[in-house]
């Protein structure tokens, strides 16, 4: 199997929901990323062969959204492209896709990411609303017409927004959440306070030129103005001022707060992988090789966003190393709480021997290596764009280390888990 190289990466300045790209759509920001990494890569955009691109929040005009970033990137239209979703996985999925294509020999260089925009989300309408609009469509007098919406009331009229419940629990992510902060006994001040060391170390990471080198400057339309850095980083924020914020989910006992919790976020990511030795050859820098990867799944009625306890342990193994093995993890930071159960469940003899069947407990993360330029708490999470955004992030701060071993690693709606090792070359 061919070894697979991340040769570039880019995404867009993340912006809370409502704000910077409160008027622009998921697949205008995936079309802007892929193009600039593009240009950056200084690829030549024939030798791209295939496109797989994600978007979790579904835009009906465009439901294919890969192939409309291939068309309006004006890239050659020989680039196949499909997209997929796995929720707040779902740009791990389509880089393990491309690099499944690549390792297998079916193609030499293709292009993964994912973009979301809470901003601009389906609105649908009620059934029986939908019904009389199709019937309209069909009718042929003016006595059709009014009798296509003699079953309609009054409130079917009102638009329906997207759920926000799990359907198989009928719980948000957030009430799920909440519910393993209080199972797994994790506190509120253990909560916040990861919470701060995520916005400060974002805050350093930007201060000092860190993430600048991964993100681009977007020109927002229709004023063109530039929109250069993430807008949800509070560098001056501090324990006082996260402990002052009441809980969000559970109002009398809750401990999870909208301080430590990731918040809603528009925002696209992209990468660029090919065959590590075409891409030496071609003397194209090779930020990092995928050693290995996995997906893992857990009911979801249970501790729904322990999906990293799952997928992690399997990754490691299938690249023969150990969690201590690792100069670096970056663990999606959905909630503070749900980093805080994964953390504590992969140091859990208990847990490891009677959940994932293995000799004793996965080990400790020291929190010197955790997420450290910061994570979806501070940085934002739209939710298609976060697993690209994490693997370019590792290998950065890889790099900067001298190389090594790093795992990323997501949970997901559904019950899902996702997780990646890196390597990088001294």
């Amino acid at each position: 199997m061919a070894e697979v190289a991340i040769v570039a990466g880019l995404r867009t300045p993340f912006a809370r929901q409502g704000t910077a790209y409160k008027d622009v759509t998921a697949l205008e920001l995936g079309r802007i990323v892929v193009r600039e990494l593009i240009e950056r890569s200084g690829i030549d955009p024939r030798a791209i062969e295939q496109l797989v691109y994600g978007q979790v929040l579904p835009s009906i005009a465009a439901p294919n959204i890969a192939r409309e970033i291939v068309l309006g990137a004006e890239l050659p239209r020989s680039i196949e492209a499909y997209s997929v979703s796995r929720a707040c996985a779902t740009s791990y999925q389509s880089t393990v896709n491309v690099a499944q294509a690549i390792a297998a020999g079916a193609i030499a260089c293709g292009v993964s990411g994912g973009a979301d925009s809470s901003s601009d989300v389906p609105i649908t309408v009620a059934k029986p609303l939908a019904k009389a609009l199709v019937q309209l469509s069909r009718a042929r007098s003016l006595r059709e017409r009014v009798a296509a919406f003699q079953g309609v009331r009054p409130t079917d009229l009102l638009p329906v927004p997207p759920a926000l419940t799990e359907p198989s629990t009928g719980l948000s992510m957030g009430e799920s959440c909440e519910k393993m902060a209080q199972e797994n006994q994790i506190s509120r001040a253990a909560q916040d306070e990861l919470a701060l060391r995520s916005h400060q170390r974002a805050a350093a990471a930007w201060a000092d030129g860190r993430l600048r080198e991964q993100v681009m400057t977007v020109h927002v339309p229709p004023a063109y103005e530039a929109f250069e850095q993430d807008n949800n980083v509070r560098p001056d924020t501090s324990l006082e001022a996260l402990q002052k914020l009441k809980p969000a989910f559970d109002r009398r006992h809750g401990t999870i707060t909208a301080g430590n919790s990731s918040p809603l976020t528009d925002g696209a990511s992209a990468l660029l992988l090919m065959r590590a030795d075409k891409a030496r050859a071609e003397g194209l820098p090779v930020l990092a090789t995928i050693k290995s990867y996995a997906f893992a799944a857990l009911d979801p009625a249970g501790q729904m966003l322990l999906g990293p306890a799952y997928a992690a342990p399997r990754a490691l193994d299938r690249a023969g190393v150990t969690l201590a093995d690792m100069q670096l993890v970056d663990m999606h930071e959905a909630f503070a709480a749900q980093v805080l159960s994964n953390l504590q469940k992969l140091a859990s003899d208990r847990f490891c021997r009677e959940e994932l069947g293995r000799a004793g407990a996965v080990g400790e993360i020291d929190p010197e290596r955790l997420n450290v330029t910061g994570g979806s708490i501070a940085i934002g999470h739209p939710f298609a764009a976060t697993g690209a955004r994490q693997l370019l992030q590792l290998a950065l701060d890889l790099q900067r280390r001298g190389g090594g071993l790093g795992l990323a690693t997501a949970c997901a709606a559904g019950g899902l888990g996702a997780a990646v090792v890196l390597e990088v070359q001294a």
